[in-house]
């Protein structure tokens, strides 16, 4: 019966992957003090009665270093485009011209640095905290094949194997998080 059991490692390993790509989504859109157009994927516009991503009503592009601008296709969407955008909690003001709605990016003060810096931390402690959860669905796997007959020796085996993934996706979230902090902290 021990003989039977495989741990499917390859979707413990897509589900921190998962993991992973969501932290790096979560931390572009955080801004450095450097105009990006990611930093406007998680802004969502009222349109035609349902929520929609900025880049779907309009062409986001970055001119300059300090600015982005969204030429909005449908004049009628422009208002809540900048809306969406003075909501979000950006810290961005929108300027008005014509369809095109224009966004400069100002300078972080030290203030704003450290906040953005403790926003990044907390999410690479839930991105950690996905990870946990995965390692813990393969940890209740191995235990319940273990009552089904695994070998001791086996199930030590897999644990290992568990916790070495675990603590190499953990790792990058840490070494991200470093990367990240020290771009926000950068003059």
């Amino acid at each position: 019966m021990s003989d039977d059991f495989l741990l499917d490692t390859d979707d413990l390993e897509r589900r921190m992957d998962g993991a992973i790509s969501n932290l790096r989504t979560e931390f572009a859109s955080l801004r450095t003090g450097r105009a990006s157009a990611s930093m406007l994927e998680p802004v969502m516009v009222d349109a035609y009665g349902s929520m929609t991503p900025i880049n779907q009503v309009g062409t986001v592009n970055v001119p300059e270093p300090r600015m982005v601008t969204i030429n909005v296709w449908d004049k009628g969407l422009v208002n809540k485009v900048e809306k969406a955008i003075r909501e979000s909690g950006l810290g961005i003001n929108p300027q008005l011209n014509g369809t095109i709605i224009m966004l400069p990016i100002p300078e972080l003060n030290e203030e704003r640095r450290r906040e953005l810096g403790k926003v990044a931390g907390s999410y690479a402690e839930n991105a950690r905290v996905s990870i946990r959860n995965v390692r813990r669905d393969g940890m209740d796997q191995i235990k319940k094949a273990k009552n089904d007959g695994m070998s001791e020796d086996d199930q030590k085996l897999w644990e290992a194997e568990v916790q070495e993934m675990t603590d190499k996706y953990i790792k990058s979230i840490d070494d991200l998080l470093e990367t990240k902090q020290a771009e926000i902290m950068q003059v």
